[in-house]
């Protein structure tokens, strides 16, 4: 009988050690298939929205299911008809005519981390929209934090432009957008494993398809298409609603009395700010050297000079947009000033004043001694905070197609 029993719990034991290592050896599948899909990029996981068949804000759907910008200015017929600054001036010539699905498919390229080497950096991080499509910093950062050389430019209106970044060395968004996803310094990509990442993403295999219903959809998607749409959704980018807009068109009362003072300030012979930064876009696209200086213990950037091969050109710079400037501190290229006050000083305080020793700059016809007054750069400031307009602001999708956290 005691042999019996003595049996019965050496059973019992041995089936509680074959369960037991059944329960670890689960555990421990568990674990380690946690840890693999953790270090997977989701694709078919997080299922998107279908691609918006409506136009962004600020621009209309045609019979060819194309956009096309349509605002108040369209009414006018030549740029700076009323003369240099004038109110009823027309815009230049947008890039439009994308498709709403082109655009939509672009913004989600636009804020996913998955087009970087290491996926931690998107377009969005330079160009956050809540930091009026800059990044707030004086200079921009890139893959691994890497400080870069210059600022990162405001995209609102973009499409109007014809030459890109600070020293104007691409003409098209497509052109342009090369150099930050194949830099070493910014995205750090490669084209090779750009295509690669993308392609293996489930979610854009089915929304490529979607923006593009007459591509093959066994053809692989390639760089021309993933660019393309980038420029779609960048195009769109428009702000032409701000307080000034409004007074422009016959608003008068979108302008109060100091804010009226300002304008007729930057329109005038004295301060001369609307012959370069020319309203409505409020920018000539032409290039200027105006001395600003680089900051502490840094050389003469030659900006221009450089692309252009063009030594007229040593230390010159694309007259950026004023547009969302108050969203976009601190300014220059160089991220130099830190407000606007002290930005308006910088022009007030003479021709050449800040070109560092050693330097012969053909400083720009229009930079000279205006002497305006404290309050005469106070109502400057006043008024160039009116051109402040995110009523048109994109917005920063839920979810990305390719399960990442979204980068800003």
């Amino acid at each position: 009988m005691l042999w019996n029993n003595q049996k019965i719990i050496q059973d019992l034991v041995e089936k509680g050690r074959v369960i037991l290592k059944v329960i670890i050896s689960v555990a421990v599948l568990g674990i380690m298939a946690g840890v693999f899909f953790a270090g997977q990029r989701p694709t078919a996981y997080y299922p998107v929205p279908l691609l918006k068949s409506s136009c962004p804000p600020g621009f209309k759907l045609n019979e060819n299911n194309e956009c096309i910008a349509k605002n108040l200015y369209s009414q006018y017929a030549t740029t700076n008809k009323a003369g240099v600054g004038g109110l009823k001036s027309a815009l230049p010539e947008i890039r439009d005519g994308f498709t709403p699905q082109e655009i939509d498919l672009g913004r989600y390229l636009f804020f996913d981390p998955a087009l970087s080497a290491d996926q931690t950096v998107s377009c969005a991080t330079c160009h956050d929209p809540d930091k009026g499509l800059g990044d707030g910093l004086a200079t921009s950062q890139g893959k691994d934090r890497h400080k870069l050389k210059r600022a990162a430019p405001s995209l609102y209106n973009v499409g109007y432009l014809k030459k890109l970044f600070w020293d104007g060395r691409a003409t098209s968004l497509e052109e342009q957008m090369l150099e930050p996803l194949f830099s070493k310094d910014e995205m750090g990509n490669t084209p090779e494993n750009l295509l690669n990442t993308i392609n293996e993403i489930e979610n854009y295999r089915k929304l490529f398809a979607e923006a593009y219903p007459k591509r093959d959809g066994d053809q692989p998607i390639a760089l021309n298409e993933i660019t393309k749409a980038i420029a779609a959704f960048q195009s769109s980018l428009v702000s032409l609603n701000s307080k000034y807009d409004q007074y422009a068109h016959g608003y008068d009362e979108a302008l109060n009395k100091n804010e009226i003072e300002g304008l007729n300030i930057f329109r005038s012979f004295v301060a001369r700010c609307a012959e370069c930064h020319t309203p409505p876009l409020f920018t000539n696209q032409q290039f200027a050297v105006i001395g600003s200086p680089e900051p502490d213990g840094l050389p003469l950037d030659p900006g221009a000079e450089i692309p252009f091969n063009d030594k007229s050109l040593r230390g010159a710079f694309k007259v950026p947009s004023l547009r969302n400037i108050a969203q976009t501190a601190p300014y220059m290229h160089s991220g130099r000033f830190k407000t606007l006050r002290e930005t308006v000083q910088f022009y007030t305080d003479g021709r050449g004043h800040a070109v560092p020793e050693g330097e012969n700059l053909l400083i720009h016809w229009h930079i000279w001694e205006p002497n305006l007054t404290d309050y005469e750069m106070d109502r400057l400031v006043d008024f160039l905070k009116t051109l402040t307009d995110e009523s048109f602001k994109p917005k920063t999708p839920e979810v990305l197609p390719s399960g990442l956290k979204i980068s800003t």
